[in-house]
């Protein structure tokens, strides 16, 4: 089941992601399988956080991902949202 997972960083923690980024890395390859895909947004040109979409059978499941990313303990991590979400459109098409 896919869900959007929505991360807000926290200012002045740009510190963090430079210290924690390998780790977080190695951990989205290690998750490949439920991460489907992943990357920073922006406001403009500064940093606002990061979007998951991530296949996993439920909520509990996406939200201990979150949990255990390396950045999670870090402080960088403002707020989160874990939202299931629901495909009607891709590769041009109406699925």
């Amino acid at each position: 089941m896919p869900f959007l997972i929505l991360f807000e960083d926290a200012p002045d923690h740009d510190h963090v992601r430079a210290t924690y980024m390998a780790d977080h890395l190695a951990f989205l390859t290690a998750h490949k399988d439920q991460i489907v895909s992943a990357g920073p947004l922006f406001d403009g040109e500064e940093g606002a956080g990061g979007a998951w979409l991530a296949d996993v059978p439920d909520a509990d499941t996406a939200w201990a991902l979150v949990h255990n990313d390396p950045f999670w303990p870090t402080g960088l991590r403002k707020s989160v949202q874990v939202l299931r979400w629901h495909q009607v459109f891709s590769d041009g098409a109406v699925t």
